[in-house]
């Protein structure tokens, strides 16, 4: 393969255009996708953070468990202290004593009424957590059911062009070995300033493709002349003569035709 400085400007004339329409039919590809990635993208992360909300109720409730039991321990002790000041209060000796055991039975009481009180709660708030987790399950099952469907629908389109696509990069990856960086790299700042990505257009009718702007016929005839890369004044994309487009069109029709 000849050096890029050796191939003839013509020729890196062609592999633009041949890149052009690749990248053209490219976006068509795309296109045909549409929104369907970036749906399933954010169908996935919203079921990840639904999942995660999940998991962190669930976590609550095993805490109101674990709290709840807690609290039955805490009833057990508090009726074994109080059963023991009852055994206490046979061997009282005065006044002072039996005041004071009965506090310690009144300090346990009110310790198990709290504890009971805490009982209630954890389990007033377990049971509306148990059915926000249910809610969650079932828009988490209605998502999953969405993102299958919506996978199912891109997997298609990509089976379909799967093919093509690796043909179109192969072919890509050859024209740009005939075009210079410094040149590849202005045709994709091109394409990234342009609202339909084409870099590089044809004349017609005396105009830039898509544009009403005459070009000047000496300019014409620079461009026919395939001697040198002429870009447009107004728009800055490349320009090609009509020729030398039907023919990189029709070539390219035919292998866009192999898929």
């Amino acid at each position: 393969m000849p050096k890029k400085s050796e191939v003839t400007v013509e020729d890196k004339l062609r592999a633009l255009y041949d890149l052009q329409l690749i990248d053209s039919r490219m976006d068509e590809i795309r296109n045909v996708r549409g929104e369907l990635p970036l749906e399933v993208e954010d169908l996935e992360n919203e079921i990840a953070g639904l999942e995660k909300r999940l998991e962190n109720f669930n976590q609550e409730v095993s805490d109101f468990d674990f709290q709840t039991k807690e609290q039955k321990n805490k009833i057990e002790v508090a009726k074994e202290e109080h059963k023991k000041y009852e055994e206490n209060l046979k061997n009282v000796r005065n006044n002072r004593e039996y005041n004071s055991i009965v506090k310690e039975q009144e300090y346990q009481e009110l310790e198990i009424q709290l504890a009971e009180k805490r009982i209630k709660e954890f389990a007033a708030k377990k049971e509306l957590k148990l059915e926000a987790i249910a809610q969650l399950d079932e828009k988490i099952g209605e998502r999953k059911k969405h993102l299958k469907a919506k996978k199912g629908e891109l997997d298609e389109i990509l089976k379909e062009t799967e093919k093509e696509e690796a043909l179109l990069g192969k072919k890509a990856s050859e024209y740009q070995e005939k075009i210079e960086d410094h040149l590849i790299e202005a045709y994709h700042k091109i394409r990234r300033n342009v609202k339909n990505g084409l870099a590089i257009v044809s004349v017609e009718r005396g105009a830039s493709g898509g544009s009403f702007f005459t070009i000047p016929p000496q300019i014409q005839l620079e461009i026919a002349s395939r001697q040198k890369i002429i870009t447009d004044e107004h728009s800055g994309r490349i320009l090609v003569d009509p020729e030398l487009a039907n023919e990189e069109q029709e070539k390219m029709n035919a292998i866009f035709n192999q898929k």
